[in-house]
C-alpha cells in the first residue's frame, strides 16, 4: 500500500467513525486564548480529525517536513510537545498527512512556542493546488501561544499541514494540535444558534383588561422600527447632497453611516491653517435629520501618501503641533455628533506619525482623542486582519499586542475598540470566523466597518457569505459596507445602479436588513392572555386588539439583550 492510498484509507474509516457519531451536531468553540501560558491547554475538540494531537504517543502520525530535525520532549511538568530543530529554511518544521475535503470548512488551532527571541509562526497546509495559509501567531520564547485559524476547502485531495516561521535561528515547538472540519450545514447552524443567543431575546406578552383580568384571542401585531436593534449600514459620499434619490434609497434602509472621505484631514484642511468643515457639516445635518447615526471616520491616517500635501515636509515640533491642532478641531466639533472614532487609521500597515513622532504617537492620539470625546469609542481600523490569512503585518495576533500596547497608555483602558476594514476577494469564512475569535478575547467591541468585495462573478454571493458571517458572530456589535455611491463608479463594489435600482449587491443587502428585522409579526394570545415570542434586539410599535371589544392599544417598546437575572422580557399590554 503506498502512503497516499493509506492516506485514503484512513479518511474513509475516519468519514465512517464521524457518520456513526452525527446524531448530534458538533457545536463550535468560539474560544482563543490571547495570553502567553506557561503550560498550553487542551486541543479544542480533542484534536479533531489529527492523529496524536497533544504527542502522548511519541511522534506518531507526524513526519519532518524539510529538512529539520525532529523529537518529542518533555516539560518539567511532565507536558508533552514536538519540536523541529536544525533548521536552515522556513519551512524546516513537521508535518501530518491528511485529506481534506471540497466544501468543508475546517477550524484549526495549535500552541506554539519558539526557542529564541519573539517572531511569527504560520500554519500551512500544503496541497494539490499550491500553499494554503491557515492563521499566524506572534510566538514567544518562555511560554505557549494560542494560534487559531481555518481553512475552507474548494477541491479535495491529499493536504500536509505544517508550521513555519522565518527565524531559521529558532526551534518550533507544537502542542495540543487541532483541525475540525464542518459541511456548510453545520456552520450555518452555529450561524443560527449563535443569532438566536446574541441577536434575540424572548418576549412574553400578557393582554390584560382595565381590571387587570387576563384576556385570551387578543391580537398583538408587532413592527420593528429602522433604528435601533443590530447597527448596520453603509457609507456615503458627498454625491448624496441635493440628490434626492439617492437620499431616499439610503435614508429608507439604514441606521447608521460613515463618511467615506469628507471627515478626513486631507477633505477638512487641503491648505494649512485653512479649515473646512462645510461639506462634512452638511452630511452630518442630513443623516441626523432621519435618525441616522455616523461612525467618525478618520481623525489621523498613517500612510504617508493620505496625508495633506502639506503635511508631509513638516518638522517633527511642526506636525507635533498641527496633529493636535487637527484632533482638537474635529473631535470637538464632532463630539456627541458620532459613535465612535477611527483614531489613526491602519497603524499596523504604516508608521507615519510613529516614524516621525516616535513610537507612542499613536497611543498619544488615542488618549487625547478620549480626554476631548469621553463618552466614545475610540478604534483601531485595519485591512486583511480577517480578510487575509497570509499577512502577518495585520494578523490577529498583532493586532492584539498593538491594541494592548495603545491600551497600556494612561487614559486608555476601557475606551479602544477593534475595527475590521473588511475589503474582501474570495473570502475563507472558516479564517474569518477563527480570526474574529482571537480578537474576541480582548473583550473590546468589534465593528466591520469598511465591507466590500472586488468584482467578479460571486461578488453578491461572497458578500452575503461575508456578512451573515459578521452578523452570527457574539462578538460583533456593528457592520458598515463600503459602498458610498459615485455616478463614475463606486470604490470597489456598488449597491446599485446610477438610478438607484439594486445590483445583486444590493439585493442581499435588502435581503439581510428584511431577515435581521421583525417585519409585521402577528400573534395572538393564549389561553391565560399570554404570546411569547423571540425578538432582534431593537425598538418596536407593539398593538394589541380584541376582537370582542375591538379596542386596539399601540405602544413603543425596546427589546435590550437579556441579562442573567432576567433571561425572558415581560411585556404588560392593556386592552
Amino acid at each position: 500500500m503506498t502512503e497516499w492510498h493509506a492516506i485514503w484509507y484512513t479518511s474513509q474509516l475516519l468519514k465512517l467513525i464521524v457518520a456513526a457519531t452525527a446524531a448530534e451536531a458538533l457545536s463550535y468553540d468560539y474560544s482563543a486564548t490571547i495570553e502567553c501560558l506557561e503550560e498550553p491547554l487542551k486541543p479544542q475538540y480533542g484534536g479533531g480529525v489529527l492523529i496524536n494531537p497533544e504527542f502522548n504517543h511519541g511522534l506518531n502520525g507526524w513526519s519532518r517536513f524539510g529538512f529539520a530535525k525532529i523529537e518529542e520532549r518533555v516539560s518539567k511538568g511532565g507536558n508533552k510537545f514536538i519540536v523541529a530543530h536544525s533548521r536552515n529554511q522556513s519551512y524546516d518544521s513537521f508535518s501530518q498527512k491528511l485529506y481534506l475535503h471540497k466544501d468543508k470548512l475546517y477550524t484549526l488551532s495549535a500552541w506554539v512556542q519558539i526557542s529564541k527571541g519573539n517572531a511569527p509562526v504560520t500554519a500551512v497546509f500544503k496541497t494539490s493546488n499550491g500553499f494554503k495559509r491557515a492563521g499566524a501567531v506572534a510566538a514567544k520564547e518562555g511560554c505557549w501561544s494560542m494560534l487559531k485559524g481555518g481553512l475552507t476547502v474548494d477541491v479535495s485531495g491529499p493536504s500536509e499541514l505544517y508550521f513555519e516561521t522565518n527565524n531559521t535561528a529558532a526551534e518550533i515547538w507544537v502542542d495540543s494540535v487541532s483541525l475540525q472540519p464542518f459541511t456548510q450545514e453545520e456552520w450555518t447552524a452555529h450561524q443560527d444558534e449563535a443569532i438566536e443567543k446574541v441577536r434575540k431575546r424572548k418576549v412574553r406578552f400578557h393582554a390584560v383588561d382595565a381590571d387587570g383580568n387576563s384576556l385570551s384571542g387578543a391580537i398583538v401585531s408587532i413592527n420593528q422600527k429602522l433604528t435601533g436593534g443590530f447597527p448596520f449600514g453603509s457609507a456615503i459620499a458627498n454625491t448624496i447632497l441635493n440628490n434626492a434619490a439617492y437620499q431616499n434609497w439610503f435614508t429608507t434602509r439604514f441606521g447608521v453611516t460613515v463618511f467615506e472621505n469628507e471627515m478626513k484631514w486631507y477633505s477638512t484642511e487641503r491648505f494649512q491653517g485653512k479649515e473646512d468643515y462645510t461639506t462634512a457639516d452638511a452630511m452630518v445635518a442630513l443623516v441626523k435629520k432621519h435618525g441616522i447615526t455616523i461612525r467618525g471616520h478618520n481623525i489621523f491616517w498613517d500612510d504617508p501618501k493620505d496625508q495633506p500635501s502639506w503635511v508631509p515636509s513638516l518638522s517633527p515640533d511642526q506636525l507635533r503641533a498641527a496633529a493636535e491642532k487637527r484632533i482638537t478641531s474635529v473631535v470637538t466639533r464632532y463630539a456627541g455628533q458620532v459613535i465612535g472614532w477611527d483614531v489613526n487609521n491602519e497603524n499596523l500597515h504604516f508608521s507615519f506619525f510613529e516614524d516621525k513622532l516616535g513610537k507612542v504617537a499613536t497611543a498619544q492620539f488615542f488618549q487625547r482623542a478620549h480626554q476631548l470625546d469621553g463618552r466614545n469609542t475610540m478604534f483601531m481600523n485595519e485591512y486583511n486582519t480577517i480578510e487575509y490569512s497570509g499577512e502577518a503585518k495585520a494578523s490577529p495576533s498583532n493586532y492584539v499586542q498593538k491594541v494592548k500596547e495603545i491600551m497600556s497608555f494612561p487614559g486608555n483602558q476601557g475606551s479602544t475598540g477593534i475595527g475590521l476594514e473588511g475589503h474582501f476577494g474570495t473570502p475563507n469564512i472558516a479564517y474569518m470566523r477563527s480570526a474574529i475569535d482571537t480578537l474576541a478575547a480582548t473583550n473590546l467591541p468589534i465593528w466591520l466597518t469598511e465591507v466590500d468585495v472586488g468584482q467578479g462573478p460571486n461578488q453578491a454571493q461572497f458578500l452575503d457569505q461575508i456578512l451573515r458571517e459578521a452578523h452570527a458572530h457574539p462578538a460583533v456589535k456593528g457592520i458598515i459596507v463600503w459602498a458610498a455611491w459615485h455616478p463614475q463608479g463606486c470604490y470597489r463594489m456598488c449597491l446599485t445602479d446610477n438610478n438607484f435600482k439594486n445590483l445583486p449587491t444590493g439585493d442581499v443587502v435588502d435581503k439581510l436588513i428584511s431577515e435581521w428585522k421583525a417585519n409585521k409579526l402577528v400573534g395572538t394570545t393564549d389561553h391565560d392572555g399570554f404570546f411569547e415570542v423571540p425578538l432582534f434586539h431593537g425598538e418596536y410599535d407593539v398593538m394589541i386588539r380584541h376582537p370582542k371589544t375591538n379596542f386596539s392599544m399601540t405602544k413603543a417598546m425596546e427589546v435590550v439583550p437579556h441579562n442573567l437575572q432576567e433571561e425572558i422580557l415581560h411585556v404588560k399590554l392593556y386592552a
